[in-house]
């Protein structure tokens, strides 16, 4: 386990108290209840939540839909058994790691994740499993750097991102750690869902992008118009 993965695993672990208070993000909840939608349309009938915390989404989902087949994995133990008191059983709510989901191919509808890409190194190795391990659709409600900050910030980021020297700019901007850390998030890196878009699209015809917090005010769509978002992708391509 590198240094960051055990920094954050720490955080979690002296937060787990009072996680789900502390972390209750408007943009998770709106995309909470679009993905509702989707299910509903789609006739979805089991979910595996990537990351799952304490079972929060879970825990809606459940609410929502009671004879739906829902599992949640979850690294930090503490996260895992606030979500056991809070009602979820144990082995709905379990061990294990994003990268290496240990589920066979296309072993749920959907295969979900809130807020954790941007918490992982490597956020294309969980892109991988997800799109391995679900079989209809996969959903992403997770931040977008090239939206957050005033807009002349945001035309900014979008054009070094363009360019391809957002490693470097990045770099620079964590003083070669990679990762920033801050009391409300733990380690966080920077982390927009479009830098996952193409690998997605190699395994999904149809992915959406919503918008999941306030428009701010720019240009082109939600590229640079909104801090989080939410992909929805679906109609999967051959293995």
């Amino acid at each position: 386990m590198d240094k960051s993965t055990e920094l954050q695993r720490q955080y979690y672990e002296s937060t787990a108290a009072g996680y789900d208070e502390s972390h209750a993000e408007r943009e998770h909840v709106v995309a909470l209840h679009m993905l509702a939608a989707f299910i509903e349309m789609n006739g979805i009938t089991s979910v595996l939540d990537v990351g799952a915390g304490t079972g929060r989404a879970m825990r809606f989902l459940r609410s929502r839909f009671p004879d739906m087949r829902i599992k949640g994995i979850e690294p930090v133990e503490a996260l895992r058994k606030r979500g056991h008191a809070e009602g979820i059983p144990e082995e709905d709510l379990v061990a294990g790691d994003g990268s290496s989901l240990p589920f066979a191919d296309a072993s749920f509808d959907l295969v979900c994740e809130f807020a954790v890409l941007h918490h992982v190194r490597d956020p294309a190795t969980v892109v991988a499993e997800m799109n391995r391990v679900a079989k209809r659709m996969i959903a992403i409600s997770d931040c977008n750097f090239m939206g957050q900050g005033p807009r002349w910030l945001r035309m900014v980021k979008l054009s070094i991102w363009l360019v391809g020297l957002w490693p470097v700019a990045d770099w620079f901007k964590t003083r070669g750690k990679g990762y920033t850390y801050s009391e409300g998030d733990g380690i966080a890196y920077s982390y927009s869902v479009f830098q996952n878009l193409a690998q997605i699209r190699s395994a999904w015809m149809d992915v959406q992008v919503y918008a999941t917090s306030p428009d701010g005010g720019s240009r082109p769509g939600p590229l640079v118009s909104a801090g989080h978002l939410l992909l929805i992708a679906q109609q999967r391509r051959n293995r």
